[in-house]
């Protein structure tokens, strides 16, 4: 295995990664990216989450999570 990386069963993941799949964190939309989705930044992670806008402040679930950024849903009150 290469430095940084652990296998997790589902394949390599980096281990300086600050969100997990699956879980649900609390952000702040800062920007938009080129796709028109929002983007917040968890411990300055790239989250990318669509049907939002700058300045919403939502509660995200991590749907994806890649080496550089992850992707996440708004989860509805």
């Amino acid at each position: 295995m290469e430095w940084g990386m652990s296998y997790s069963g589902s394949g390599f993941r980096p281990t300086n990664v600050p969100v997990e799949e699956g879980k649900v964190y609390e952000a702040k939309i800062e920007d938009i990216g080129r796709e028109g989705d929002g983007l917040a930044r968890i411990q300055n992670f790239v989250v990318f989450v669509p049907g939002t806008k700058v300045g919403d402040a939502v509660k995200i679930r991590i749907t994806k999570v890649h080496r550089r950024m992850a992707f996440g849903e708004v989860l509805k009150e």
